[in-house]
């Protein structure tokens, strides 16, 4: 693992991307900027992505959004869900533990359910105590923590996470490397490292989040490329299972129209920690531990490839409470919380000039022409336990 060089990627060959569990389940993935709201004053964080005021809507209307996204989506096949809460700060939503209670409670009805959170992990213990027994009944947990040099305690900010991660909680931890602090957060970065914590080195991006600051020296380039592969995995806790009677997702007309021919030499135990899969043109697997690295790369420019995104995954930002395909397009927005939205019924060109969000850049995807698969067959489904119908799971 340590010796892998992403730099042997051949980024210039590469024709299709996908997050795995998007690849290899019915997963319908939804990222939920709940509000701008924060605690933190950040020196390095954009302009309009915190505000001192609070601007949340209400818990209920919430809900309803969460109700209407699953139905849209089972209408399409897919009935696994992966919902990513961020802000602002989304722990200071007065319902956020409400909203995450529906959730949960949904779980039995669904052929699997992961959360996701990224947080600046300022609540206390308390607080994540609560956190822990709500989400009991969800599938898989995982929290990116947003490590901010200029406000959290190190230690504490540490201990917490390495309770989470013993509770079943896969944790990373997301630092931006700021040039003119590199070296500190360097240095920070591995603390957290060398005490069991993943950590991922994300480059900073400009004002408007459209492309990364010019700032970097080559030496630090080269470490946000290489540095600190994500390797340290979690043993998920066995969460409680019902009996589940599901529906049987559609058939995809392009899920098996081509087969990857080979895993590169790669072993299946480095594979199994890398979130990313792609496929070159030769036909050959390459994989990265996780689509933030592509940014240090400058490999982020997929306009024209067919994108599933608006399709099976769609992104929900404050404060128009807009619904857009990826938080990078440029397309309208599909609609907006309250009035209504509807989803694409396929795939679609994309039509950005960049993907500066790991969020987006992680949505399966494929040049134009090429038949990689986006979403996985019946068979593959059947196979890895997410197709129909599944019972005592």
């Amino acid at each position: 693992m340590k010796n892998y060089d992403f730099t042997q990627i051949p980024f210039d060959q590469i024709e299709s991307v996908g997050q795995k569990s998007l690849l290899n389940k019915d997963l319908f993935c939804v990222s939920w900027l709940l509000g701008r709201y924060c605690n933190y004053s950040c020196s390095y964080c954009w302009p309009y992505a915190s505000s001192t005021q609070k601007d949340h809507r209400s818990t209920e209307l919430l809900k309803d959004t969460m109700r209407e996204i699953k139905k849209q989506s089972r209408e399409r096949g897919f009935n696994s869900f992966h919902f990513s809460f961020s802000g602002g700060e989304p722990t200071l939503h007065k319902g956020y533990l409400e909203l995450l209670q529906h959730y949960a409670d949904d779980t039995v009805n669904t052929n699997f359910q992961s959360l996701h959170m990224t947080s600046n992990l300022s609540p206390g213990k308390f607080w994540f105590k609560k956190y822990l027994e709500v989400t009991k009944p969800i599938d898989k947990v995982s929290i990116t923590a947003s490590y901010h040099h200029e406000f959290a305690d190190r230690e504490q900010f540490r201990e917490k996470l390495l309770l989470l991660q013993e509770e079943g909680i896969y944790i990373t931890i997301n630092i931006v490397m700021v040039p003119e602090f590199f070296q500190k957060l360097w240095i920070n970065a591995h603390y957290f490292h060398h005490a069991g914590l993943n950590v991922t080195l994300k480059p900073q991006s400009n004002s408007t989040a459209t492309a990364v600051v010019d700032a970097y020296e080559p030496w630090m380039r080269d470490l946000m490329k290489k540095g600190l592969p994500q390797q340290i995995k979690t043993k998920f806790i066995q969460r409680k299972s019902s009996v589940r009677v599901l529906p049987t997702p559609k058939a995809k007309p392009d899920s098996a129209e081509l087969v990857p021919k080979t895993r590169l030499g790669l072993k299946k135990s480095i594979t199994d920690s890398f979130q990313v899969e792609m496929n070159a043109s030769d036909g050959k697997k390459w994989y990265i531990d996780q689509a933030e690295r592509f940014n240090a790369f400058g490999f982020n420019n997929f306009k024209d490839w067919e994108c599933s995104a608006g399709f099976r995954s769609i992104i929900i930002r404050e404060p128009d409470g807009s619904i857009k395909r990826s938080y990078s397009c440029a397309d309208k927005p599909l609609g907006f919380i309250g009035k209504g939205f509807k989803l694409f019924d396929q795939p679609a060109p994309c039509i950005s000039s960049s993907c500066v969000s790991s969020a987006d850049s992680k949505i399966p995807k494929r040049k134009p022409g090429t038949k990689w698969p986006l979403y996985p067959s019946i068979e593959i489904m059947e196979q890895t336990g997410f197709g129909p119908p599944v019972v005592g799971r």
